[in-house]
């Protein structure tokens, strides 16, 4: 059948899809003439084999391929959209797929304004009087509450609407631009001062070391250990990277390094000539990686609809095949010319160098801290389709079927709290409301891309409904629940006596209570229980405390609103002192408020 299939390609631009015999898709790839690309993966004679030169990654997808379907496109361009929006929501076994496609944060201030201040966005716009500084990784949100730490700027948006000094200024931490006690031209010296901190955050470090120091003198440890975590946090951001280049240049880096089934990617961000920040990521995979498919995904992933293109010039440490076709992909998306090149000497050979330096070093530091894989063990033990890497984790809380959250946490050798998910659920019974859960994760696949493996907390008939869900979307993934022992209907919660039954489709487990494949598991779990439990405990809380703020003489939605943008949570209302809550509501509504929550 297969040998027919490819007798009959077309001479046109367009996808294909290899598939086992068991229906299941192995690959999807593009190509600008499908009859030559396809075919070039095989040899003919004496038998139908995979061609022999291919990597022993796709020779072996070759030798399970059964069957092939494609997709004729208008163009390669178009084959290419096709190609990386399917990879992200069918996630065959032997492409590569990069889980971070996010957006990262940038630190922006409006030149325009009278008194600027600075702030976080994902967003880049085309707008001459807006300053971006970054992409940072997890650091952008300490290096800013740094700044405001530092710099007597504008520290809340709505201040300036205020007609008097706030609570900021009393405590010497703004000038209150708002009442006219500092002029523009002196606001702007401090914006400037800003500015060189987050391009040079080495000052940066070393004002946050005489703030801890002085805040550890004055017995204020709590705020000590706060400016150390944030100063550790600064400091992450900084690699090791000294060499500045002899012409003021702007332009993006990406470098890769794979060792085995792993790789490490490095991404600097030159601006001025000199290295402004840097994003480094560990990927993994079971079956594999080609050099050329981790850059062409990296760039694809990196430059998404979300992200705006500052630079036209990109560099790369090697150069790979389908280069030309990212170059076109992105010059249509974001029509201007782009350069994609692999420097040969000179300054950029050596940041190149570099780059690879630090990848070689990041992925050295993981393969020494993780070198026993209970991952293996556990993909072996429940004869999974491949090594979870990353791992999402259900459970749902509520109160008699009421207020019911559903809530997902990630894990990848460590829990990323940033892709933890909460979803308010309307269903009453906990199977509708897991059938909810889950159903609303997998429409959300195609932004964020399907997991290695899925773990329920409950039983067999939940793992099946999970199995049916994912059917129904043709989508395929492993698939565990585990559920507590029950006695008397109860489930036995003593430590070291539950015991534990974790299921698969074929089979359920009961494992002693010390194997660490179980106690993995149960990690797991608990996280997802705990987050569930605690999301759920918080909604409900702050609903309270809501309908409470409004049975005061006085309080609206309105004043309720501008609370909450000022102190982020009812508890610090809560929390806040009288004179807080009068510069941010008015003296006489501050004054009935503050008396009404303190009955």
């Amino acid at each position: 059948m297969l040998e027919r299939e490819l007798k009959n390609l077309p001479q046109s631009a367009g996808i294909y899809k290899f598939y086992d015999k068991e229906k299941k898709l192995l690959y999807i790839g593009k190509a600008k003439i499908l009859k030559n690309r396809v075919k070039s993966y095989f040899r003919f004679t004496p038998s139908l084999q995979p061609a022999l030169k291919l990597s022993p990654r796709i020779s072996k997808m070759i030798s399970e391929t059964y069957h092939l379907e494609y997709i004729v496109s208008p163009s390669e361009y178009d084959a290419l959209i096709l190609e990386n929006s399917l990879i992200k929501e069918l996630k065959p076994k032997y492409n590569i797929l990069l889980r971070d496609d996010k957006t990262y944060p940038y630190i922006v201030v409006d030149t325009s304004e009278e008194f600027p201040r600075f702030e976080i966005t994902r967003k880049v716009e085309k707008n001459s009087n807006l300053k971006y500084y970054g992409p940072f990784s997890s650091s952008a949100n300490d290096i800013l509450k740094a700044i405001y730490l530092t710099c007597k700027l504008v520290q809340k948006k709505g201040c300036l609407k205020e007609k008097k000094e706030c609570l900021f200024y009393q405590i010497g931490k703004c000038h209150a631009p708002c009442v006219r006690k500092i002029s523009k031209y002196d606001y702007g010296k401090i914006v400037n001062e800003a500015t060189s901190l987050i391009v040079d955050r080495k000052k940066l470090i070393a004002k946050l070391e005489f703030k801890m120091t002085e805040a550890a003198e004055n017995l204020n440890f709590e705020e000590a250990a706060t400016l150390r975590d944030m100063q550790k946090s600064i400091k992450n951001s900084l690699h090791v990277i000294h060499l500045d280049l002899a012409k003021v240049e702007n332009f993006d880096l990406f470098a890769v390094h794979i060792v085995g089934n792993v790789a490490s990617i490095m991404r600097l961000f030159i601006r001025d000539g000199k290295v402004v920040s840097s994003i480094d990521n560990i990927i993994k995979n079971s079956n594999g990686y080609e050099l050329g498919e981790i850059y062409k995904r990296v760039l694809i992933q990196f430059y998404n609809e979300k992200t705006k293109l500052i630079n036209s010039q990109i560099i790369l440490a090697h150069e790979f095949e389908e280069s030309e076709d990212i170059k076109y992909l992105l010059q249509t998306k974001y029509n201007k010319k782009i350069t994609l090149t692999s420097p040969k000497r000179g300054d950029k050979l050596k940041l190149v160098n570099i780059a690879l330096e630090n990848a070689k070093e990041k992925l050295s530091q993981y393969l020494n801290k993780n070198n026993s894989d209970i991952l293996e063990e556990i993909e072996n033990l429940f004869d999974l389709n491949k090594r979870p890497y990353r791992i999402e984790v259900f459970d749902n809380s509520h109160i008699g079927g009421e207020s019911a959250v559903g809530c997902m946490v990630t894990y990848e050798e460590k829990f990323i709290k940033s892709n933890y998910r909460v979803f308010n659920l309307s269903s009453k019974d906990e199977y509708g409301q897991m059938r909810e859960l889950l159903s609303r994760r997998i429409k959300n696949f195609s932004k964020d891309s399907p997991p290695d493996l899925w773990i329920l907390d409950g039983g067999s008939t939940l793992l099946k409904l999970a199995n049916e869900l994912l059917k129904g979307h043709d989508q395929e993934i492993d698939l565990l629940a585990i559920s507590k022992e029950k006695k008397d209907a109860k489930a036995m919660r003593a430590k070291g006596r539950a015991n534990d039954i974790i299921y698969s489709l074929k089979y359920d487990f009961k494992l002693p209570t010390s194997d660490k494949r179980l106690q993995l598991i149960q990690k797991l779990r608990d996280e997802a229980h705990r987050f569930a439990i605690s999301t759920h405990r918080k909604r409900k809380l702050s609903s309270d405390m809501k309908l409470d703020i409004l049975e005061a003489k006085g309080i609206g939605k309105a004043t309720i609103k501008k609370l909450i943008s000022y102190f982020g949570t009812f508890e610090k209302i809560y929390s806040a002192n009288k004179e807080e809550l009068e510069s941010i509501i008015g003296k006489k509504t501050g004054n009935i408020l503050h008396s009404f929550l303190n009955k």
